[in-house]
Formats: structure tokens, sequence, C-alpha cells
């Protein structure tokens, strides 16, 4: 960590001291906003006693072994910040809040192995996690089988709230076509409109890369070349020489991870920035830009959340971050907290753990997403309608974070109307 970093976190630590030790702050922090319901619900139910040795447990899927590693650490990190948080406050429901952690290492079959261990072993309450769509797809369909509920962090597939949507799935990630929307224009208004696609031949690359194009499309640019490269890529030399015959205005970037840190890699390497070839992508992030140690670290990118977002639940979630881990809070850090955070909201408003009481608390509801615009899970597909920021990478400390923010656009806008959804719960 930088000195400036660390003097920027004193001097955040000196605006939020003590607030976490406030009963009436700490819950604030955790998102727990009264009378927030956007629509009318049932009345909860009796909260159930305290289970003395009988605690809450909440199963986080994540590929921990995989070129996500490091930012499903952060989504760890995040989740288990929120954690402590409510245990210091006495748990849920009078019960200490527990995590269990399990490796997908990206791959369908180990996540569902592990999902059916985490509900049939581990006994857990709730799932949460994942970040490869067909992943987060999979361990959906156990959740719905098993009645358990499950957040996902990280997956951005809109088939999770379009034609593969679950009664029992809430997505805390925007999706892609969110994510396109707000950060297409950005591109094409810094470096022009004609594109080349690298991308992950994974269902995340193909989607990113088919929502980017999509809106690239509507906004009359056109793709002028394309490439598939493996998962786990570590030299994207030969990626980036075909983008760069192409001539386009800018590169797309339709990975993540450790491939993408690779990528900005070789785009650096190849000076295809003294070449006027831009580059940018669906998203990034801190967890993205520190590997990189920032010299390699351009572009313009969607992001999901960023530490410079002014409102006293970020400030408060960072501090947080920084009193566990001493480290900047990422974007994935942000997901872990705040999604186990409205799966503890909801268990309290509920009274209860059962699944389909959680569910209906979660349904419509309005919560503190961290975020200037309001947040909260669409009732017809449980989507997370969000801000979603777009913001240009430089290669030094730009205040707390190392992206500067060109604009936050409103979620109800990205995300579409109710009727649009083609989502069917059974």
């Amino acid at each position: 960590m930088s000195g400036i970093s660390r003097r920027r976190f004193l001097q955040l630590s000196a605006l939020t001291g003590g607030a976490l030790a406030s009963g009436e702050l700490g819950l604030r922090a955790l998102g727990a906003t009264k009378g927030m319901y956007l629509a009318s619900a049932e009345e909860p139910a009796k909260a159930e006693p305290a289970k003395t040795g009988d605690p809450i447990k909440v199963g986080i899927i994540d590929p921990l072994s995989s070129p996500y590693k490091t930012s499903s650490i952060h989504d760890v990190h995040g989740a288990n910040v929120a954690m402590d948080m409510y245990n210091k406050q006495g748990g849920v429901l009078g019960r200490q809040v527990v995590i269990v952690e399990a490796d997908d290492a990206s791959n369908v079959e180990t996540a569902v192995k592990m999902a059916n261990k985490l509900i049939k072993d581990d006994r857990v309450d709730f799932l949460m996690g994942t970040f490869n769509g067909e992943v987060s797809l999979a361990v959906s369909e156990v959740a719905k089988r098993e009645n358990v509920l499950f957040m996902v962090t990280g997956s951005y597939d809109p088939r999770l709230t379009r034609e593969q949507c679950s009664s029992h799935t809430f997505v805390f990630m925007p999706n892609a076509m969110m994510l396109a929307k707000a950060v297409c224009p950005h591109i094409a208004k810094a470096y022009g409109n004609k594109w080349y696609m690298i991308s992950a031949n994974t269902e995340d690359g193909r989607t990113a890369r088919q929502a980017m194009t999509d809106v690239l499309q509507a906004q009359g640019g056109k793709v002028v070349g394309a490439t598939l490269t493996k998962f786990g890529e570590t030299d994207f030399t030969a990626a980036l020489t075909e983008a760069k015959a192409a001539k386009p205005d800018a590169v797309i970037l339709n990975v993540y991870g450790w491939d993408l840190v690779h990528a900005l890699e070789g785009y650096t390497k190849m000076e295809l920035e003294k070449d006027k070839i831009g580059v940018g992508g669906i998203v990034a992030g801190e967890q993205i830009g520190r590997p990189l140690a920032y010299k390699n670290n351009h572009g313009i990118w969607g992001l999901v959340w960023d530490p410079k977002i002014n409102t006293e639940g970020s400030k408060r979630f960072i501090q947080g971050v920084i009193d566990k881990y001493n480290h900047t809070p990422t974007s994935r850090c942000y997901l872990g907290y705040a999604a186990i955070t409205q799966i503890l909201e909801a268990t309290k408003r509920a009274g209860t753990t059962k699944t389909y009481k959680v569910i209906e608390a979660l349904d419509g509801y309005e919560f503190d997403g961290l975020k200037e615009g309001r947040s909260y899970f669409r009732r017809n597909d449980h989507q997370h309608v969000q801000d979603v920021l777009v913001g240009k990478a430089y290669g030094k400390e730009l205040g707390l974070g190392h992206y500067q923010i060109l604009s936050t656009l409103s979620g109800d806008t990205l995300a579409g109307p109710d009727e649009q959804t083609v989502c069917r719960f059974t």
C-alpha cells in the first residue's frame, strides 16, 4: 500500500471512527433501513428462539483455484467483514453467523458437488458466490431442487434472470447488458466506433462479447475482427498482433481475472496506445488494477463499485475492510459484503431462516446498496437493480482507488422496464 493510500485510509478512519462500535450505526452500515418495501409484503413471522451452538450457516462457492482466484478471495473477504459485524452485534435471530467456503475451480461438475456437500453435509442455510456463468446456472438448479436460497455474487450471465431464472436465485451483479449499455458509449466517445474483440473461449467471454457487440452496433459501430483465447491464457501477443493488424479504434477485452491482467500487460508491452488503439471492456476494478502494479492499467471499463463512492454506507464498508484486511476494498469485496448483508437482513425481517420466508423478504425490497442511487431486487426476475459506474484506469493512484469515475448510470435505466423480462418462475 502506498503512503498516499495509507494517509487517505487514516483520514477515512477519523471520519468513521467508532461508527462500527455503535449498535445503531453498525446496523445502518449493514443496510438495515426501515420501511423500504417497494411493494406490500406479509408481516414478518415471529422470530425463532435463539439456538445455542446452532449458528446460521452461509455457504460460499467460489473459484478459489482458477484464473478468477484473486477476485474470489476478495469476495470471501467482503463476506467475512459483514459476518464479523453481525456477530459483534449478537448475530442474527440470536444466533452467530458462520461462513463455510468451497472451491468450484470454475468447473460445473465440481460446483455441483460442492453445492450438494454444503447443503447435505455442512447443512448450510443459504448459498452465495460463483463467478463463471455456467457454474452459476448449475448451482442455481441445485439450490432450487434442494429448496435453498442462492445469491449469485460474481456472474453477469443474463440467463440467470431471463430464460433460466429461478425462484430461489437472486443475482447481485449487474448483468452483461446493463454493464455494456453503461460502458460502450464512453469507449466509443474516447476512441472511436471500430472495435476488435478479444474474448475468452468460455460462456463468460461469449456473453460479454455478445453484449458489447449488440450495444456497439446499436450505436452505429462496427466489429472489425475477433479472436477467441483459452481460459487461463498468459500470453496475448498473438491475439493483440491480429488486433493491431485490423487497425481498430479500440481493442475490447472480454476476459477477466488473471486473463485480463495478462492481456493488459500485453497491451502495454506492444505499445498499442502509441498506435492510437484504445482498450476497454465490460468490467474491471481494483482487483484487476492492483496485480498490474498500476503501470499497466489502461482503458475504460464498467465498474460495479469503487472506493470513491461518497456515501455513509460505502465509507463504513471501506473502514471495515481496512480494519480486518488492511487493504483497499475492491468491487469483489463489495459484492461479498453487500450480498451476505442482504441475505442476513432478509432473515431478520422474516424472523426465520425458512427459505420461502426469506425469499418473500427479499422480493422487491429496497436497501442501501452502498451507491448513490437506489438498490432493490426486482420481483419478477430477482435482478439487483443498481447503479453502474464507468471508470477510466490510471497508472497511478487517484485518491482512493485507481479509476477516474466518468459517469454513474441509474440501474432503472439500464435494467429496462419490468415487462421486458422473459423470466417465468416455476
